[in-house]
């Protein structure tokens, strides 16, 4: 069995990790695991795509990264003698939100003979915006690897935050939520790329000087997967402020470790966050935004014993019930095995599998 996967060019790129490159890699390690023939393709944008796919063999079985597939309008033409499956880590009209994407996003997926989504979030989302059947949306959530329990300290004031520096990632809702509990006694590591947004990041520390929490937030920078370890040894609580997430890997990355995990009610985060055997929940919700929510919900952690306790035991629950990289390949390895060539050449959400 072979499968062309397609990935966008910087996959390894330790500057700048990303879930989506994780998951990819992780993928194809499991599918090659599991006795898949990969060969990789990485491409820098829609043209270079369109090249590989016309130099693949007719009835190839191709897993396109959305990230490159969905604003690529060769895709459309390639879909009628090619197998391809669509891994979608995020709808990029959502994210996007521009007329155009949207309509080449839908014609591309529309095409496509299966389409993989990384939490059930985005498997509603393209069902409802972009018209596609139920029966051709697949969701495989994202693995992870169990570590050790990580027990936490007496206080509960070391807080970690896991993504790139970004607007949609929140850190200017997570800074002023710190600065409302400044009198409280915490610490805040941000660790992911800082150069998406240098001006953003460049007001962040400005406001926390000003706000004289700048020896108490620090943005580190992308650190190698040890440091992470390391850090999250170290860790009490993870948070996340993001404005719009797919799923959300750095929150179930925390909840393999044990770790609770306050996070924004958006997208896939309550499917990352997600419930114990018992029903427990591993953390808190907040809505996108909202800084005084947050910082309500943090004042609570740092304050309440009894509530950190609690939620360190969801969190250990929750620990224990979180899927793997394998189960994530065998989900997308049976989309692969069972996804029909389609026999005409049809663009509209509306096609019919044949």
């Amino acid at each position: 069995m072979t499968v062309h996967f397609v990935v966008p060019e910087g996959v390894d790129d330790a500057l700048r990790p990303s879930g989506g490159n994780v998951y990819d890699r992780r993928l194809g390690e499991e599918l090659r695991a599991a006795g898949w023939e990969v060969r990789e393709h990485q491409v820098t944008g829609q043209l270079e795509l369109a090249v590989v796919l016309a130099e693949l063999p007719d009835r190839a079985t191709v897993l396109v990264d959305g990230l490159v597939a969905s604003v690529t309008e060769a895709m459309v033409g390639e879909a009628a003698r090619l197998r391809i499956v669509v891994l979608l880590h995020m709808p990029l009209a959502e994210a996007v939100g521009e007329a155009r994407v949207a309509t080449v996003e839908r014609a591309v997926l529309g095409a496509a003979d299966a389409v993989v989504t990384t939490s059930q979030w985005a498997r509603r989302w393209v069902i409802v915006h972009h018209g596609l059947a139920p029966q051709r949306v697949r969701v495989a959530l994202p693995g992870v690897d169990r570590g050790p329990q990580v027990a936490g300290s007496t206080a509960g004031g070391h807080l970690l935050c896991v993504g790139p520096v970004t607007a949609d990632k929140g850190h200017d809702v997570l800074l002023d939520a710190l600065c409302q509990v400044k009198d409280l006694e915490w610490r805040c590591t941000c660790v992911g790329a800082l150069d998406l947004d240098p001006a953003f990041v460049d007001r962040l520390t400005a406001t926390a000087r000003r706000a004289g929490v700048a020896e108490r937030v620090t943005f580190a920078g992308p650190v190698t997967q040890t440091g992470l370890e390391e850090l999250r040894s170290a860790t009490d609580l993870v948070v996340s402020a993001s404005r719009r997430e797919s799923f959300g890997m750095a929150v179930t990355e925390g909840l393999a470790r044990g770790i609770p995990v306050f996070a924004t009610e958006v997208g896939g985060h309550p499917e990352a966050v997600g419930r114990a055997a018992d029903g427990s929940i591993p953390g808190l919700l907040v809505p996108p935004g909202d800084a005084g929510g947050l910082a309500h919900a943090l004042r609570r952690w740092l304050t309440d014993t009894e509530l950190r306790t609690r939620l360190r035991r969801a969190a250990a629950g929750r620990r224990t019930g979180l899927t793997t990289w394998a189960n994530t390949a065998r989900i997308v390895s049976s989309v692969l095995n069972r996804a029909p060539l389609v026999s005409v050449s049809l663009t509209s959400e509306h096609r019919t599998d044949g």
